[in-house]
């Protein structure tokens, strides 16, 4: 390789390079940008609504309930319902924007410009996790005016809230590439997300169902999720953190995958 080619290709890398990190931190500003503008609809209804359930379920009717694995109901549930946000809030932020920018066509410039398809798909996570993982700290705070709380292993927490919030950036991402109207965006959370959340073990052990019902309940993905953040606050989970650690991994390669096919083929985006 000559002298002549060897820069070419040098300077052609940088250039790419460069093009690649200004996309990234477009991406994200416009991201969390979006979300920070309009905070009192995007951060202030989760927190409303948690609190609510903090009210409820723990204050009024978790006073009347039996302890479980010695910890108080209002101990129990604050951990389900910090990852119920995250579930929310990572889902919503991603799936609106996207299609948002799918609908307005936006969306075509940023596909016919060099910005790599992986860029874009962090991108557009991002935003969403750092609007979850903003939600999370507030219901945190919040919680902590019902219960004290401890934290058992803060390694466990941050990698249970970072990947979750990762893998339903992913899931909401996907969901946008295929809506082709506004109605699209809310099946997914309406009659998937809400039944597998609050089936999820949120509210509830799973030891205390019968053996059917237990096996059943081995099948919801948010399961493992909800009990391996439980773990990090309480040193205890219905299942394996392992095991649920393991299946929050796959969970989220197999999506990414899917969502880089989708973006690199144009399915949904070049129709």
């Amino acid at each position: 390789m000559s002298r002549t080619t060897r820069l070419f290709t040098q300077k052609s890398g940088q250039r790419g390079c460069c093009v690649s990190t200004i996309s990234f931190i477009t991406i994200i500003r416009k991201e969390v940008t979006r979300w920070m503008r309009i905070w009192p609809q995007t951060l202030l209804p989760s927190v409303v609504t948690i609190s609510l359930y903090f009210l409820i379920f723990g204050a009024f009717i978790g006073s009347q309930i039996r302890a479980i694995n010695g910890f108080s109901y209002m101990e129990f549930i604050v951990p389900g319902l910090i990852m119920m946000a995250v579930i929310t809030n990572s889902y919503s932020n991603v799936v609106s924007s996207f299609f948002g920018s799918k609908f307005q066509r936006s969306i075509e410039e940023i596909l016919v410009s060099p910005t790599p398809t992986g860029v874009i798909i962090i991108g557009y996570c991002l935003g969403g996790m750092f609007r979850a993982l903003a939600v999370a700290v507030l219901v945190t705070i919040v919680s902590l005016l019902f219960v004290p709380m401890n934290a058992f292993s803060w390694p466990i927490i941050i990698l249970f809230v970072v990947l979750t919030s990762l893998l339903f950036s992913l899931a909401g991402l996907i969901n946008g590439v295929f809506a082709k109207k506004f109605d699209d965006v809310t099946i997914v959370p309406t009659f998937v997300l809400t039944p597998l959340t609050y089936l999820g073990g949120v509210f509830y052990s799973i030891s205390a169902l019968p053996s059917f019902w237990q096996t059943v309940s081995k099948f919801n993905p948010v399961l493992y999720l909800v009990n391996g953040f439980r773990y990090g606050f309480l040193g205890f989970s219905d299942v394996s953190v392992w095991v649920s650690l393991g299946a929050l991994v796959l969970f989220t390669l197999c999506l990414f995958i899917l969502a880089y096919q989708l973006i690199e083929k144009g399915v949904g985006l070049r129709e």
